[in-house]
C-alpha cells in the first residue's frame, strides 16, 4: 500500500480495515501491515496532541515514526465497526530498565506494543514501565 498514490493508498486502507472485520487476528494484521509502513526517525511530536495528523492525513503524508505506526495501529482498528465500541488510549511509557520510551495502545484492558508486537492484559504491565503521558481516543466515524 505505502508506494502507491494517495487515492489508491485510501482504497488499499479501506480495503485492509474491512478485512480485518473477520479477521482470526486482527491486532497482529494491523501489526504487520504498519512493519511495512516506510519509517522516519520523527514525524509527530507524541507529547502534543493537537499536532497529531488525523486518519486521513496520515495516510497522505505517508511517513511512518514509531509514534505514527502507533496511531496508524489505533485509527486501522478504531475504524472498524468490530471495535468501534471500544475504549482506545495511547500511553506514553518510559521504560526505567533499558531507559526508552515506548508508545503503548490500550484497547479495552489489552496492551499492545509496538514495534515488538507484545500483547498483554493490563494488569500485566511491567513493574518497570513507567507511565508518562495517557491520551483517550476520541471515537471516529
Amino acid at each position: 500500500m505505502f508506494d502507491k498514490t494517495y487515492e489508491q493508498r485510501l482504497s488499499c486502507w479501506s480495503n485492509f480495515r474491512e478485512k480485518l472485520e473477520s479477521s482470526d487476528s486482527p491486532i497482529q494484521d494491523t501489526l504487520e501491515f504498519y512493519n511495512k509502513a516506510p519509517t522516519v526517525s520523527i514525524h509527530t511530536d507524541p507529547w502534543d496532541n493537537n499536532t497529531w495528523p488525523t486518519p486521513w492525513e496520515l495516510v497522505k503524508e505517508n511517513q511512518y515514526c514509531d509514534f505514527c505506526r502507533v496511531l496508524g495501529l489505533c485509527y486501522s482498528l478504531q475504524l472498524t465497526e468490530r471495535f468501534s465500541r471500544s475504549k482506545f488510549e495511547i500511553h506514553i511509557v518510559i521504560d526505567n530498565k533499558n531507559s526508552a520510551t515506548h508508545y503503548l495502545l490500550y484497547l479495552d484492558d489489552l496492551v499492545v506494543n509496538h514495534p515488538n508486537g507484545e500483547q498483554f492484559h493490563a494488569n500485566e504491565l511491567p513493574k518497570f514501565y513507567e507511565t508518562k503521558k495517557i491520551y483517550s481516543m476520541d471515537f471516529l466515524q
